[in-house]
């Protein structure tokens, strides 16, 4: 296999700060705040793509029982927690989401959808897209899916693990997406090139966002407030000159269980207590970026 610089290919698709439109947010507001929760597949006659318990003695063995089921907790009692959090404030949500995963939990997709909530592809299974054997096939199926709840293909992706090969982003642009959150590299929406022209990257997170937080770094159930609180604070204070975006990721086996819901919903309420927030989608965000002067509607495409 020929070694890929993705460095440069990503330098190279990406223009300076200082040529990026002004970002603007409706009525004036500071800061934008959008919520993505992460809907996915866990096969049990595969690897778990996350563990919290340990395999015996270090030998992984299939079916994982005690670890799909951690997972198949969070879609059968956290789902419904994070569903009534995001209800009850009536706030948007955009549901990152494996194609698969649009059959397997087809009832909470209802919901969803139901709800308003926005749908972003999120890979047709929970796998790095290095792993994947055809790309352009994944992400044609993982629309097609999406597409068979909404009436409506997804107009955003975020790769699993937020994983790309060099092709990826040339692929999700030729899909006809428009935007792509894999890149966490700014705290506004910035415009990358690709072969077919040009996709907006909005910002994602892994700040906050729960698999760092408590999978990885295992963290205490209250640093997910702890950490929001400062990082809305600071972006706050920044907006009232530049607005900014702050991404909420959370995953319904992490941020849905009963120790964490409850700071959860406490970030929420500490946010929605402050005047200029601006709740959006991830699509809503894409649609903020004015036109760059190589976009699709400069070119009339």
């Amino acid at each position: 296999m020929t070694d890929v610089n993705l460095d440069a290919i990503v330098r190279g698709r990406l223009g300076p700060r200082s040529a990026e439109p002004a970002f603007t947010l409706p009525g004036g507001a500071r800061i934008a705040v959008w919520t993505i929760l992460n809907v996915e597949h866990w096969s049990a006659d595969r690897a778990m793509p996350r563990m919290v318990v340990p395999p015996p003695m270090g030998q992984p063995l299939i079916p994982d029982v005690p670890n799909w089921a951690w997972h198949e907790y969070g879609m059968r009692a956290g789902f419904p927690r994070l569903y009534e959090l995001f209800t009850s404030r009536n706030l948007p949500v955009t549901l990152a989401i494996n194609g698969s995963a649009c059959r397997v939990y087809a009832d909470a997709c209802r919901q969803a959808h139901a709800a308003g909530w926005e749908f972003m592809g999120h890979g047709f299974e929970q796998k790095p897209m290095h792993k994947v054997d055809d790309q352009a096939a994944a992400i044609a199926e993982t629309m097609a899916a999406i597409a068979e709840i909404t009436g409506r293909p997804p107009r955003g992706w975020e790769s699993p693990g937020m994983t790309e090969t060099a092709e990826t982003l040339d692929l999700l642009k030729e899909a006809g997406l428009d935007y792509v959150c894999d890149f966490v590299m700014d705290d506004v929406p910035v415009r990358l090139t690709t072969r077919s022209g040009p996709i907006v990257s909005v910002p994602y997170t892994v700040e906050i966002n729960d698999v760092v937080i408590f999978a990885i770094q295992q963290h205490s159930s209250d640093e997910f407030l702890k950490r929001g609180k400062a990082q809305f604070d600071r972006l706050y204070a920044e907006g009232a000159t530049a607005p900014k975006v702050m991404g909420i990721s959370v995953h319904p086996y992490l941020s849905g269980v009963p120790h964490r819901i409850g700071y959860l919903e406490e970030l929420y309420d500490y946010i929605r207590g402050h005047d200029g927030i601006h709740w959006c989608t991830g699509a809503e965000l894409c649609d903020l970026l004015p036109p760059g002067p190589d976009s699709d509607a400069a070119a009339g495409s």
